[in-house]
């Protein structure tokens, strides 16, 4: 999440840096190292199976063999292993997320319209057939992704989702990951991670047909296991480290902007955080609030790097910073101003936009707010958008043509076909207008 040059020459004038990034480089430059480790490893797996499955579990995560899947009855009691506190937020996540998927779903209707005389048209949305879902659960285990992943695809109708999630130290699955997977509707979660796990979904290693389709978040190495199995099967996105950005005027608590900067840049040492201000009061104050703030977390080690290295503070001129923003077009925006609504009404280019004071990230991060956190990094949301119930559904077209439309067709497709030199195209039309002839 970077200005571009192109971008910096025009406007020059009209922003200024109050806090530059100490990197020069984007924070999700692809390793060439990390292309070669997993193009070995799908390699391997497509052709020794599941056998290479177990391998790489062995070697990569200390997985003794044994059985990898669990069982109905053990996803249940899951949450019987949770602090109550724990348990009740999972549920409250989960329901959430799964509410606010199934208005989405109302919202995209089937449709069919007669355009012309004897033309019928119409659309169905109809969901895919199996759905690969990553958990997460290395050093933070993210709760929320099977609300976000596996409870959306369950919204949507997909009858089949899988999910594969990494074992902790002491070789079994996170419990709270399991319990918001078993909450969300999963029909069969395997105890793999990393690499071998989406492989194994896109091979259908696991005793399971293999999936059409691959979502989820997951380290350098995950993202690049979607890429290179994209085409095999579809995926949700390509995410890089999680971005946050914010739009804030002299209204806005400079305590709580740092907080919010903080909070993204708590995902990872190379997770850009950028703040476009209309007040050089405010800027210069969040960058002291985020140092006096750094040294108090106990992600310093990780947070602090983040800022320091992919952090940034642009001035700008009153409403510049819808064009500042757009260029950005981060993952997630906050807007802290006496003008939110204009904001809203104007941005175009963001993951997901949380505006005003009380909206914070962590509140969709978590499952709280039932938006998706799954989203376009790296300049991805100046085209696509997150993930979310329509990404599991094909809006499948159709057509019922009467004798009575054929002239209007056929006459038109036959000059057309002619044209193009398509005789073969051309017959099938010309053969519908004898018979509509005789």
């Amino acid at each position: 999440m970077k200005l571009s040059s192109r971008f910096t020459a025009a406007y020059a004038d009209r922003f200024t840096l109050l806090k530059a990034p100490a990197v020069d480089a984007p924070p999700a430059q692809r390793d060439p190292e990390v292309i070669e480790t997993v193009s070995r490893m799908l390699s391997d797996i497509e052709r020794d199976g599941l056998d290479a499955v177990r391998r790489y579990a062995r070697t990569l995560d200390g997985q003794p063999d044994g059985a990898i899947e669990l069982d109905t009855a053990d996803l249940a009691r899951s949450g019987d292993r949770l602090p109550k506190d724990l348990r009740a937020a999972i549920e409250l996540g989960a329901e959430r997320t799964r509410r606010f998927a199934g208005l989405q779903r109302e919202h995209l209707a089937d449709f069919e319209e007669e355009i012309a005389p004897g033309l019928l048209v119409g659309q169905r949305y109809i969901p895919v057939a199996a759905v690969g879902a990553y958990l997460p659960a290395g050093r933070f285990p993210l709760t929320a992704s099977a609300f976000m992943t596996v409870g959306v695809a369950k919204a949507a109708g997909v009858p089949t989702v899988i999910g594969c999630t990494p074992p902790q130290p002491d070789g079994r699955a996170n419990d709270a990951v399991t319990y918001a997977a078993h909450l969300s509707g999963i029909d069969h979660l395997f105890v793999v991670g990393g690499v071998q796990a989406l492989a194994a979904m896109a091979f259908g290693l696991l005793g399971r047909a293999p999936v059409d389709m691959l979502v989820g978040a997951g380290n350098a190495y995950v993202a690049e296991a979607k890429r290179q199995l994209f085409g095999t099967v579809a995926i949700d996105l390509l995410a890089g480290p999680s971005e946050v950005a914010v739009i804030a005027d002299g209204t806005a608590d400079a305590e709580a902007v740092a907080a919010d900067l903080l909070g993204q840049a708590e995902h990872g040492p190379n997770s850009p955080a950028a703040l476009v201000t209309t007040s050089e009061q405010l800027g210069r104050a969040v960058i002291a609030a985020v140092e006096r703030q750094v040294p108090t977390l106990s992600t310093r080690d990780i947070c602090g790097p983040a800022w320091h290295d992919f952090g940034s503070v642009i001035l700008v001129d009153t409403r510049e910073a819808v064009a500042v923003m757009d260029e950005l077009a981060p993952e997630h925006l906050e807007v802290h101003t006496a003008e939110d609504d204009w904001y809203h009404d104007t941005l175009r280019n963001y993951g997901s936009l949380f505006l005003g004071h009380w909206s914070t990230v962590a509140y969709s991060d978590k499952g709280m707010a039932g938006t998706n956190h799954t989203l376009p990094t790296a300049g991805g949301a100046k085209h696509s958008a997150g993930l979310s119930v329509s990404r599991y559904l094909k809006p499948l077209t159709y057509q019922r043509i009467s004798r009575e439309a054929t002239p209007l067709l056929a006459e038109a497709v036959e000059v057309i076909s002619a044209s193009e030199g398509m005789t073969a195209h051309q017959a099938t039309a010309t053969l519908r207008l004898r018979s509509y002839a005789g």
